[in-house]
């Protein structure tokens, strides 16, 4: 499915999508916790942390309870998941933008980030390496990255359970909440044909990522869904 058509079905969805993701045992629970290991010290006060790909704001409000004294920054190209997003009760410290991940600069946010958080993002740009080097190049020198993404590829069993809940559970609700399956069904392929650990960080580290590191969830997304987590170099210079 083309970036635009995923970015459409997005769209529509936005609507029942918060529905959907309540009835995933863990998914906010999972968010929190990958979003804490960003690390930020003093609940983020005087941070700004950069939330690539926000969606609805499930990641954005992980981030607003871990930190509650950060900047915090949601970006995502659908307008219908921003919409749901800004009409969701925030503090101060909490806004949106309308942007693709990859056309970000740190100019468009006020100025650079000192940590990114990308929750289910990287899989869906089409160009995951441009992606990478934005959330790169919008960071402070020392800067923090968490990627909270599936992967599959490295494990039988992972793609086993992960084909098995996608068509017994995922698809077929998703056909009767939104009227239409596309987006689920692209969900399933996309994570299969994903990287998997050992390829992601190889690529977070082609794009000059230090400190790179994968982090286990528990329940049953054990092995499915993963923290990786990144700093960039403390003397690379932000643009």
């Amino acid at each position: 499915m083309k970036a635009g058509a995923v970015r459409d079905e997005f769209d529509h969805a936005a609507a029942s999508y918060d529905r959907l993701v309540a009835a995933n045992p863990g998914y906010h629970r999972h968010l929190r916790v990958s979003a804490r290991r960003l690390g930020l010290p003093r609940g983020g006060e005087g941070l700004r942390v950069l939330d690539l790909g926000c969606g609805t704001g499930a990641s954005t409000a992980a981030l607003a309870r871990e930190f509650p004294r950060a900047e915090i920054i949601g970006v995502d190209a659908s307008e219908g998941m921003l919409a749901r997003a800004r009409a969701k009760p925030w503090g101060p410290r909490v806004r949106f933008v309308h942007a693709r991940a990859e056309d970000l600069t740190a100019g468009d946010l006020g100025g650079p980030s000192d940590a990114v958080f990308a929750a289910y993002l990287l899989r869906n740009c089409p160009d995951p390496d441009a992606t990478l080097a934005t959330a790169r190049d919008v960071l402070k020198p020392g800067g923090r990255i968490v990627l909270h993404e599936y992967s599959v590829a490295d494990s039988a069993a992972a793609r086993g359970v992960w084909s098995l809940v996608c068509w017994g559970v995922i698809i077929p609700l998703g056909r009767v909440v939104t009227g239409r399956s596309e987006l689920y069904r692209y969900l399933w392929r996309s994570v299969l044909e994903f990287d998997g650990a050992a390829g992601l960080r190889r690529r977070m580290r082609a794009a000059g990522l230090e400190n790179v590191r994968t982090l286990a969830l528990s329940g049953w997304q054990r092995g499915i869904v993963h923290t990786f987590f990144g700093t960039v170099p403390s003397t690379f210079g932000s643009r």
